[in-house]
């Protein structure tokens, strides 16, 4: 396999956005091209190779089963004072725009051998990985930690030791020329020598 150059891999980091569902042209995005990014995904680093990420991907009519599941779900667990019709079509609406949605899920390790924090920053690491795979293809992506799909383990069909960290939504879309936000890094980094 060609090693990407530096520069590459630099340019994807520094171009790479959070592109949300509004933004998708509703257009599905080919298979290989998400087993590709899930593969990248499984190269994250791990520590004592736990490997805690997990991914259940909605594609063709199972968005349709995740769009019920949450406008449903918000539905009836909203008070009304709460309620919102316009936030319910949202819900309702972000899987059906995107061309794949992955949860995002991570399995403790049962022996507990490294702290829980250490797997959550792994799973984050892979979702990375997935991120830049995705930008390469010119896919845009947003992970999005809904308190609706956190509490979804029926739904979504979790093991013991298993939780949910969010759904990635992703799709094509016409460049919106979003810009980067960042500060200097300078101010953030101690050099000592």
């Amino acid at each position: 396999m060609e090693k990407a150059c530096p520069l590459q891999v630099s340019q994807l980091i520094l171009e790479r956005r959070s592109v949300f569902p509004p933004m998708y042209r509703e257009q599905a995005i080919p298979r290989a091209i998400l087993e590709e990014a899930l593969e990248n995904a499984n190269w994250a680093p791990t520590h004592r190779f736990t490997e805690p990420w997990r991914f259940k991907v909605f594609t063709g009519a199972a968005l349709q089963s995740l769009s019920d599941y949450m406008g449903d779900y918000y539905e009836q667990h909203t008070p009304p004072e709460k309620f919102s019709a316009v936030k319910l079509k949202k819900i309702r609406k972000n899987p059906l725009r995107a061309g794949a949605v992955i949860a995002i899920c991570m399995q403790r390790d049962p022996e507990a051998r490294v702290p829980e924090w250490e797997e959550i920053a792994a799973v984050a690491c892979a979702v990375q990985n997935i991120s830049l795979s995705l930008h390469a293809h010119d896919i845009g992506c947003y992970w999005s930690s809904h308190g609706i799909i956190i509490k979804a383990n029926a739904f979504l069909g979790l093991a013991e030791g298993e939780r949910c960290l969010g759904l990635l939504y992703m799709g094509y879309y016409d460049d919106p020329g979003l810009e980067g936000k960042r500060s200097p890094i300078g101010p953030k980094v101690e050099w000592r020598s």
